[in-house]
This record gives C-alpha cells, structure tokens and sequence, in this order.
C-alpha cells in the first residue's frame, strides 16, 4: 500500500508540475552571457544598449541584438558602478618626481610625548620621498622645516598634492613653495579618497611599522621612519605596483630570483620583516 502511494504521488507530479509541462521555444541568453553584460555596465556606466551589443560581438564573436541588452538591463538589477578607474592625482602624476603628495599625522612616544610626522611620497612610483619629524604644537615655520628636511638631497617636483589642513595654509608654507617654484595642489574638502596614496601610507606604516614598536625620543623616531622607508622602497611588494616595488617602478633593476633550493632571509626593521633573497 505505501509502494501504490508513493506511485500516486508520483503519477500527479508527473502531470501536474510545471516542469514537466514546459512548452518547447527560445531558452533566452545563457547565463554567462547575462554575466558578461552586468559585468561590462558595471564597468563602464557610460556605455549604451548598442555599444555594449558590439562590444560583446567583437571580443566574443557572438551576435546579439540591442534589444537583447535592454530586456537583460530591465530585468536585472542595475549593478553598481565600478568606481576602480584612476583617480585625478594619478593622472596627473604621468612620471617619476612630476607629483608628491604630503601629509601630517600624529605619533606618542613610549614616554607618552607627542610628535607630529610629516609623509612625502612620489604618487607615480609609490616610493617614499622621506620623513620629517617635529614636537607638538608646530607652525608654518616648523611645516617648513619638515618638508625641507623630507625633501633633502632630492630632485623637486613639479606639483605638491595637500589636503585642506590648516597647517598647510600658512604664508611661510605658501612662500617656501613658491621659492622653490613647485605648484601646490589641493585635494577635495572632507574627502579622504581624494588623497588615497598618501592616506593608505600612513595607514600601512601605523599598522605594520609603529603599533608593533616603540620609540624613545623624535631622533629614534626619525631614525625607525628611515628603515621603514628603506623596506618600503627596495623591498616591499605593492599590489597596485602589480607586485612590484617602488624601486623597481622607478626603472631600477630588480634584484635576481632566488633559488628555492639556496637563498638567504634579509631582516629589515630590526627583525620585523624578513625577505627572501639570492643567497
């Protein structure tokens, strides 16, 4: 009696689902497809229903109406844009030392005694420019003091990106930069992603250098900053650099593979990072 149950059951599932009553006719575009022309309005906001059909017809080969496009568009959730493309400071930084960017954040020493540090990085190579390191309570004098002292023995550059600090608005900071004739950029007001490049430095050196050691006075901070930039130049990967160094962006030559059968650790830091390396 269960055994004839379950075949009644069966026997109007059979007839009654929709399934099994599916009317034969067009399937409408595969999945992958539908994928593919989310993907590419994702990317690209600006493109119509016809670009996007041609486009998909000249890297795939596969003929698809406009009109297939708009139904997918209607029917879909419009996806978000993108929002990875370059930003205004690294188009405008075209070439090694043609932009820095500049920024000021605030460090205790171990004797609970405040500092502020000035940032300069190259936007086109990522490369840190240098350091400069005052007490607290500076002025314009001192903000030129730490940018002459960040910038010493280098080549200038052609522009200097800087936020809406007050510290950077200062006719002493003004003037210095018009002595040494380099233009002075100004980021977007109460927008942190205007200056991504220097803001995500600061971020990383706090994480990885300056939460996991202590320092002394500003000379030792002055001087843990130095091998700081050191491994962030010549030796640290950089996921936007398509795991490159700065130094290696810059047109260096990097350093020869190592064999994974006899290489060498190189500790940076004083032991806090450690690199493989050709022995």
């Amino acid at each position: 009696m269960r055994f004839h149950r379950a075949l009644i059951r069966r026997k109007y599932q059979w007839l009654f689902s929709a399934s099994a009553r599916r009317r034969p006719g067009p399937k409408g575009p595969p999945n992958e497809l539908i994928a593919v022309i989310l993907e590419i309005k994702r990317l690209n906001p600006r493109f119509g229903c016809p670009r996007i059909a041609q486009q998909i017809s000249h890297a795939f080969g596969l003929e698809i109406d406009k009109d297939v496009v708009r139904r997918i568009l209607a029917t879909h959730p419009t996806p978000k844009s993108g929002g990875n493309g370059p930003s205004w400071l690294s188009v405008i930084a075209e070439a090694r030392d043609s932009l820095w960017s500049v920024d000021l954040f605030r460090c205790e020493s171990i004797l609970l005694k405040s500092f502020w540090v000035m940032v300069v990085m190259d936007v086109f190579s990522r490369r840190i420019v240098g350091f400069g390191v005052e007490p607290a309570h500076i002025a314009g004098i001192s903000v030129c003091h730490m940018f002459n002292e960040a910038r010493c023995g280098q080549p200038l550059p052609k522009q200097l990106s800087s936020d809406h600090d007050p510290l950077f608005r200062f006719h002493r900071w003004r003037a210095n930069l018009r002595v040494l004739d380099i233009e002075e950029l100004k980021s977007v007001p109460f927008a942190p992603r205007s200056q991504p490049f220097i803001e995500r430095l600061i971020g990383t050196l706090r994480r990885e250098y300056l939460d996991q050691t202590f320092f002394w006075n500003g000379l030792d901070l002055h001087r843990k900053l130095d091998c700081f930039a050191l491994y962030y130049n010549q030796r640290r990967v950089h996921a936007g650099l398509n795991g490159r160094t700065p130094v290696e962006q810059c047109g260096t030559i990097a350093d020869q593979p190592a064999n994974l059968n006899h290489f060498a650790w190189r500790l940076d830091c004083s032991g806090l990072f450690h690199t493989p390396t050709a022995a």
